[in-house]
């Protein structure tokens, strides 16, 4: 069994509510526990419940994987999109190479996964 590291996932965290441009304040509220809480889960010196843990993914959006470990799931929205790109570009599905994007979708999987192993140092 792999043992969590909570130090990285406080990183991760950190790196996700500053992309989204969130100060520590605005997440812990969006979270319901307090900002210096919010601030021991970033440093790792405190571990969280499930439920906190559950609490925090959901406002940052993120994947439980995507926290724990580092390792991006594209969301079910990016799925559909490059599985059906018709759907948001309004076009027939005859009108799109149905294999093209299923190459790119993979090459997209293997971008991702590169990314995670550099960020977890593997």
């Amino acid at each position: 069994m792999r043992e969590l590291d909570y130090g990285r996932m406080g990183m991760r965290i950190r790196q996700l509510r500053k992309t989204k441009g969130w100060s520590q304040d605005d997440l812990a509220k969006k979270c319901g526990i307090s900002m210096s809480f919010l601030g021991h889960i970033e440093r790792g010196t405190r571990i969280m419940s499930l439920e906190t843990f559950v609490s925090i993914c959901d406002a940052l959006d993120a994947d439980a994987d995507e926290l724990l470990w580092g390792v991006a799931h594209p969301s079910n929205a990016v799925l559909n999109l490059w599985q059906h790109p018709e759907r948001k570009e309004g076009r027939n599905p005859s009108d799109y190479n149905a294999h093209t994007d299923a190459d790119s979708y993979s090459m997209y999987v293997r971008i991702m996964k590169s990314v995670a192993e550099i960020m977890n140092g593997a």
